[in-house]
């Protein structure tokens, strides 16, 4: 039997090595990216509650910064911003209605309980969507579904058992659709970070056409939590994001946005000192549980 010398072996050391360093560098930036976006509820709220800045001047200044950015980092990239195509309308409604259902939501709500009811909506509009466009569901993307949308109703029913405010919740609500209808309207981008610098930067006029009128307020803190979300955990979020999609399937990716709820709640329970109730513990594990449930799902 031939013996490979410690020189054969070298190179299959040096390609299981470096699939583990691909593999770890994978898994942290799929991490950061994850905590950034969980990082858009509690600076938001953070600003917010603490009265540093309004909701209109919030969004204006996050949209602005994260523009900035984008269009920084794809000017290095040598790309160029596609601003005038049909699709941009879709991006840049979308993405207004996304920013001014989140800020609003934010007068009232949770850091946790907005991020678990931002992202329950997004799953579930994303689902009926394809269920209405011709792919039909199976048995288990159904019951998946049907769990995650008992969750959102136990988080959002109204009483003295309720865990949301009921005008907050329809905030949060509409900027659930809002994202959702964003990421279906950029799913056939060539160059998605280009887009969405794009998207940003037309949101900008039309976010502030519909908010003239609004009595705008705003501290150095204020300017500098707006800045941080918007060109920080928006604008490189994003990036990020972009960059470790392609690496992986479909359904990893979608599994992976599960711990974003689950960031939120225990960083606003840990900076931001909300309470961690027990209907808010059951609520996220039905929500997530049932999205983990639908999208591991196989088709026979």
């Amino acid at each position: 039997m031939t013996r490979l010398s410690i020189v054969d072996e070298l190179p299959l050391v040096v390609v299981r090595d470096g699939a583990i360093a691909a593999g770890m560098q994978l898994l942290l930036l799929t991490a950061a990216t994850m905590v950034a976006f969980a990082a858009n509820s509690i600076l938001t709220r953070a600003a917010l509650d603490g009265g540093h800045v309004d909701p209109a001047g919030f969004a204006i200044l996050r949209v602005l910064a994260g523009a900035v950015t984008l269009g920084i980092i794809v000017t290095r990239n040598k790309a160029h911003l596609p601003l005038w195509r049909k699709s941009r309308i879709a991006g840049a409604v979308s993405l207004t209605a996304y920013m001014i259902g989140f800020s609003l939501a934010y007068l009232t709500l949770d850091a946790g309980l907005g991020a678990l009811i931002l992202f329950g909506t997004v799953q579930l509009a994303m689902f009926c969507y394809s269920a209405v466009t011709g792919e039909m569901p199976t048995g288990r993307q159904l019951a998946g579904a049907g769990i995650a949308f008992t969750g959102l109703v136990i988080a959002l029913w109204p009483g003295p058992g309720g865990q949301a405010d009921g005008i907050g919740a329809v905030w949060m609500v509409l900027a659930g659709l809002g994202w959702a209808a964003y990421t279906i309207a950029g799913r056939r981008a060539t160059d998605p970070l280009a887009a969405t610098g794009a998207n940003f930067l037309l949101c900008l006029p039309v976010l502030s056409v519909l908010l003239i009128g609004s009595s705008f307020h705003v501290s150095l803190t204020g300017i500098a939590l707006a800045t941080v979300c918007g060109a920080v955990t928006s604008g490189l979020g994003y990036a990020l994001w972009y960059r470790v999609l392609p690496q992986m399937a479909g359904p990893t990716a979608a599994i992976v946005q599960l711990s974003v709820p689950i960031i939120a709640i225990l960083a606003g329970v840990a900076l931001l000192g909300e309470a961690l109730s027990g209907l808010i513990i059951v609520s996220a594990m039905l929500v997530l549980g049932g999205i983990a449930f639908a999208v591991r799902s196989k088709r026979t």
